[in-house]
């Protein structure tokens, strides 16, 4: 590999060449800005440079290794944060006019934590406003891109962050999840990710006035958006350590205990009304023979509840938004936004009143319903979408828009309701009218066993490859 081809190798590769002394973390950053200065004007994923703190940083990682001290697991690893999340000394605006200048006093702790293991921040990916849509455009930084074409959405909220990392800006890219703002994005560009489970990595950000509302407390996580599963083993250590800050994180490790047997996947095509495309029957098809292949033991099941506790949460969810968020989303949002969450609000009616405690707690019924199922079942292979991937500003058209973007999306945000582990991973590329898309699955896990899902995710990529090496070849 020349210096010039330093941006595609990954977190994992990086670390390994950083620790050794065969890359230093300053040419491996440079690399990196060198890559996001050449694609990132067409794909707006990054929205904040942060170029000279960067350069900064390595050169100060640099002397610390070449001085004895010792390397941590991220060393010189180039990373890109979301703008909606606490950076000592940049504005996490949110994709919003009005938080422009609400700028971090401190980091949050997902931050710190990968900056304390040597990874070095290149700069802020974009989100939509109130990072609330599936699909990434706001009126203060504008719309990303999409890295395999203008036809498909970059999907959201995390869209600057699959986009970037996809496009080889970086070898991590951050995100965050409420209701599949990891796996949308991880969808759309071909990546993979892990949506950790309820607990698993601390959250909070310095820079906010109020608490969280209880349930965007429960179903939001803070998780990464890679290329390739390894980079997910590599670097979930850390974005998992604890922080006092979060009260309510569970430090727990990394890895848990190993199973016996061959682990029991439970495999199931269920979109319920909404149609399954045959491309996404393929994907499935595709990640069930390489789990088989794999010796997993994949075993046709039929999911309980799913349809329920997706429309129940996301219902209740829209409750909640609609008594904390909407003031601020009707005085501070654009025109746009403000038909998305009308249609959101007609599509899912929210609960209220007396209707919304009772289905807070009927959450715990939804839970201990898979959870029982997981014991039988550890890991679940499931569609993600029903559909391919849809193309940008699909919410804005509308109830048929809203239904292809979120209603159809119900093995996404069930999850969230439940605080289960969900990853995605890509399986392979499909040639389809419009143009070309990455197709990916889904994998959910039993609570605190992420790391069986990305063990999972591993086998398929094993199998089937890495999509970032064909879209790297599409863009030249």
């Amino acid at each position: 590999m020349t210096d010039t081809d330093t941006w595609r190798l990954s977190a994992s590769e990086t670390v390994a060449r950083t620790t050794s002394g065969d890359l230093t973390a300053e040419a491996a950053v440079d690399a990196a800005l060198t890559r996001m200065d050449a694609v990132n004007p067409d794909l707006n994923a990054v929205v904040v440079s942060c170029a000279d703190d960067a350069r900064a940083r390595a050169l100060d990682l640099d002397k610390a290794r070449a001085s004895g001290a010792p390397t941590g697991p991220l060393h010189g690893v180039p990373v890109t944060i979301k703008i909606n999340v606490d950076q000592t000394g940049y504005a996490s605006s949110n994709g919003v006019h009005v938080l422009k200048d609400l700028i971090a006093p401190d980091d949050a702790p997902l931050v710190r934590h990968l900056q304390d293991a040597g990874a070095v921040i290149i700069g802020r990916t974009n989100t939509p406003e109130f990072s609330f849509r599936a699909d990434t455009d706001n009126p203060l930084h504008g719309r990303t891109h999409n890295p395999w074409g203008k036809h498909v959405s970059p999907g959201g909220s995390s869209g600057g962050a699959g986009s970037s990392v996809m496009a080889g800006i970086g070898a991590l890219a951050h995100g965050n999840d409420i209701g599949g703002s990891l796996r949308f994005p991880a969808a759309a560009n071909g990546a993979v990710t892990v949506k950790p489970g309820l607990g698993r990595v601390p959250a909070w950000n310095p820079s906010q006035t109020a608490e969280r509302g209880m349930l965007a407390q429960s179903m939001s996580v803070q998780g990464l958006i890679c290329r390739t599963t390894d980079d997910l083993h590599l670097a979930m250590p850390t974005m998992i350590r604890p922080d006092a800050r979060d009260p309510f994180h569970a430090p727990l490790p990394w890895r848990g205990e190993a199973l016996d047997g061959p682990i029991k996947v439970g495999f199931t095509k269920e979109t319920y009304e909404f149609d399954l495309h045959p491309e996404v029957s393929r994907a499935l098809d595709m990640a069930r023979d390489a789990l088989t292949d794999a010796g997993f033991q994949v075993v046709e099941v039929e999911p309980p509840h799913l349809r329920d506790c997706g429309m129940d949460g996301y219902r209740t969810l829209m409750g909640e938004v609609l008594a904390l968020m909407g003031p601020d989303i009707d005085k501070y949002g654009s025109p746009t936004i403000r038909a998305v969450f009308d249609e959101y609000f007609e599509q899912f009616p929210p609960y209220e009143g007396t209707d919304i405690l009772r289905m807070m707690a009927k959450r715990s019924f939804y839970a201990r319903e898979w959870s029982v199922f997981l014991d039988s079942y550890p890991l679940v292979l499931c569609p993600f979408l029903p559909q391919p991937f849809f193309a940008p500003d699909r919410d804005t058209q509308g109830a048929d828009g809203v239904q292809e973007v979120l209603g159809s999306a119900l093995w996404s945000y069930s999850m969230n309701f439940m605080g289960l582990p969900a990853a995605c991973v890509p399986t392979h590329v499909a040639e389809l009218p419009q143009g070309p898309q990455p197709m990916s699955v889904q994998i959910v896990a039993r609570r605190w066993r992420e790391d069986l899902a990305v063990d999972a995710s591993a086998a398929i990529e094993a199998r089937l490859g890495r999509m970032c090496d064909l879209l790297w070849q599409r863009m030249g």
